[in-house]
């Protein structure tokens, strides 16, 4: 993949050498594939904690209301910490919230109670959040502007791969042992009921810990490696002192913004009813059990794809990928709406092979020659992360009204939206000067 083998300096050089951009790159990768790591580790805490405190599943589903919650309500004040930090030093304070948050499961598991979880988790999220921040747009301005969409999805390659590791992980040290289920937790003497949720809700005690440690001494080796720091692309070298406003004023932005919210909004949804959709007996009729097997298979699925989308897209155009890519989906969608048994099965499945660029390529090109308004840009897409809250929760109603086969209907709208953005929303308006 051709990178600049120099990297572009802060505007303020200073004496002390720093690293090639390809090393950097390397740096910044491990960044990554940890917050891939810790968010696919919810989907192993959503339903370890709804055993442990009996939840019903409006409550155990709060796990990923709050960690959503934290990107809309913190993407703001973590663009504020960036900006002032730069790039590098806005990593490691992320990585420091996270652990941060990660060392506060212990507490929660001593206290057991649920919204003790809860915060600690929120904090946990805030931390990614401030990650999302930096990280994205530090990759992507690491070399040529033209390579920034390969770079971004070779890093975000990294993130599925701790997708795709956690659940392995997570499996053996925190769900371990049988979760029992509230009748068999109620045959119980009181003795032993109040042992076995000590039990349980210490479980996670060890592995969060251990996690928090491995945060702590990556934010240390981030802080000591002698990255690039960019910082003429910060809110540093900004002397206009623009406002998200500002950054909104460009189309590809505020499209870009958009692109997000229905990209990972369609991404979770799909995620999300992918083992009902594959229970239903003319799709799969499989258990719950068999059809986690296609779960795992549409994330792995994404890794491919981003590592193969890396490759190429050094020599095709993003935009033209892009397109292409949404046009697949929303074919695939529609294919999945019109069919049944192995056809429908496989053509939900594959989504996840063409959803592997977009992310990357929708940031990457939404930050193009930004400037000094990056940082506002970068907080505005982060953001629109909210769309992974949003948009399962209306398929929802929607499945609830006409059915859950048909509701698919609802991503399919949102994957529409991303052919306009590749098509043309991701153009800067003519005249666009960089920066301004």
């Amino acid at each position: 993949m051709p990178i600049s083998p120099t990297p572009r300096l802060p505007s303020s050089s200073s004496a002390a050498p720093v690293v090639n951009t390809r090393v950097a790159l390397a740096v910044a990768t491990t960044i990554f594939f940890m917050w891939g790591f810790l968010t696919c580790l919810n989907d192993i805490l959503i339903p370890h904690l709804k055993a442990v405190f009996e939840l019903n599943y409006a409550r155990a589903m709060l796990v990923q209301f709050t960690f959503f919650g934290a990107y809309f309500l913190m993407s703001l004040p973590a663009g504020r910490l960036v900006a002032h930090l730069g790039y590098k030093k806005g990593i490691v304070a992320g990585l420091a919230i996270a652990a941060v948050g990660a060392l506060g499961f212990w507490p929660a598991a001593e206290l057991r109670v649920y919204e003790a979880f809860l915060g600690a988790l929120f904090v946990l999220a805030t931390g990614i959040t401030v990650l999302q921040v930096a990280a994205n747009p530090y990759v992507a301005l690491l070399g040529p502007e033209q390579t920034a969409s390969s770079r971004l999805t070779l890093a975000q390659a990294l993130n599925s791969l701790g997708t795709a590791i956690a659940p392995i992980f997570g499996g053996l040290l925190i769900l371990g042992n049988t979760v029992k289920s509230a009748d068999e937790i109620g045959a119980l003497p009181a003795a032993e009921q109040i042992a076995y949720r000590v039990q349980e809700a210490q479980s996670v005690q060890g592995p969060y810990v251990g996690l928090a440690v491995a945060l702590f001494l990556l934010a240390v080796f981030v802080y000591l490696f002698r990255l690039p720091a960019l910082n003429e692309t910060t809110e540093q070298a900004d002397t206009s002192k623009h406002t998200l406003l500002d950054a909104l004023r460009h189309r590809h932005v505020l499209f870009g913004v958009l692109a997000i919210f229905f990209y990972v909004g369609a991404e979770v949804s799909i995620g999300s009813f992918l083992v009902n959709y594959l229970s239903l007996p003319n799709i799969g009729g499989f258990t719950e059990k068999e059809a986690t097997h296609y779960v795992s298979a549409y994330w792995t699925l994404a890794m491919i794809g981003r590592f193969a989308g890396s490759a190429i897209m050094t020599r095709f155009s993003p935009r033209v990928l892009l397109t292409l890519f949404a046009g697949m989906n929303v074919a695939l969608l529609a294919l999945t709406m019109l069919s049944q048994g192995q056809v429908a099965l496989y053509s939900i499945v594959a989504v996840g092979l063409f959803n592997s660029i977009m992310f990357p390529t929708i940031f990457a090109l939404s930050i193009e020659r930004l400037g000094t308004l990056t940082n506002k840009a970068s907080s505005l897409l982060i953001m629109a992360i909210v769309g992974g809250a949003v948009v399962p929760y209306l398929q929802g109603l929607l499945a609830d009204q006409i059915g859950l086969h048909e509701s698919f209907i609802l991503p399919l709208l949102c994957y529409g939206y991303i052919i306009f953005y590749g098509l043309s929303g991701s153009r800067p308006a003519v005249g666009f000067r960089q920066g301004a």
